[in-house]
């Protein structure tokens, strides 16, 4: 382990806000800019308590501190090692008073959490169902990106269970599963009112969707403009800099 606390195989990546930074494997998974985007798209009351499912190296939680005068956000995940990674991060940051890091089965929140207990639950799931791809990827990948430990209804459950009456679930997924994704919201009473795509350039097809959806909430949502990631020169658009919080006249 170095003096800035980086174990082998490890390195450290700058967020851009705070001066805060984020521990991340240089051989396993590591965050994307859908994190960075879900974390722009909650726009978290002041003081709410947080709950982020599926939380990886804790890079939702940091972001979410650094952004919302929140009371607490909980990041909680079932890889163990990630969850070491994040908790040092989070103390690196100075971040402790009100992030937390926790191992845990999303499957099984009901045996840690009182029902109605967070004012958020936000979520950057695995994506994929089914074993494509699969034996080509470490397991620590795999168990992100593919539901292997968890799957989207399994997501939508334990946020239901968490959340209190009002409360938002904010999650970010893909764009093919859309009318998948909105069933099991409303199976559960959670109803969709906001969503964004988002698209890698203004000429190609979302690669992304940002839903906000509201426990016991009213039919009626918003579709915001969409969000396009790059200008055709393959520069980032005014708005990814803004969300990144960088000067894009600079770049």
């Amino acid at each position: 382990m170095d003096q800035k606390g980086i174990k082998p195989g490890e390195r450290l990546d700058d967020l851009q806000i705070k001066g805060y930074q984020v521990l991340q494997k240089t051989d396993g998974f590591c965050f994307g800019m859908d994190a960075v985007l879900l974390s722009d798209y909650a726009r978290i009351r002041k003081n709410a308590v947080v709950m982020d499912l599926c939380s990886g190296t804790g890079v939702i939680p940091i972001l979410l501190e650094a952004k919302y005068p929140l009371e607490s956000v909980t990041g909680l995940e079932i890889q163990e090692t990630y969850v070491e990674m994040a908790l040092r991060s989070i103390a690196m940051n100075g971040q402790e008073k009100k992030v937390r890091m926790v191992q845990g089965d999303v499957r099984k929140v009901r045996d840690t959490y009182p029902q109605d207990s967070f004012d958020y639950v936000t979520c950057n799931p695995p994506y994929v169902t089914g074993d494509h791809g699969l034996t080509n990827l470490s397991y620590d990948i795999a168990v992100a990106r593919h539901e292997i430990l968890c799957s989207l209804e399994d997501v939508v459950r334990s946020s239901a269970w968490l959340l209190k009456h009002g409360g938002h679930l904010v999650m970010v997924h893909r764009p093919y599963r859309l009318a998948e994704i909105i069933y099991t919201l409303k199976q559960y009473k959670l109803e969709p009112k906001r969503m964004r795509l988002v698209y890698p350039y203004q000429d190609k097809e979302p690669n992304m969707v940002l839903i906000d959806a509201v426990k016991g909430g009213r039919q009626r949502i918003t579709v915001d403009p969409p969000l396009v990631v790059y200008n055709k020169d393959g520069s980032y658009t005014q708005e990814i800099y803004r969300i990144y919080g960088m000067d894009g006249t600079k770049a």
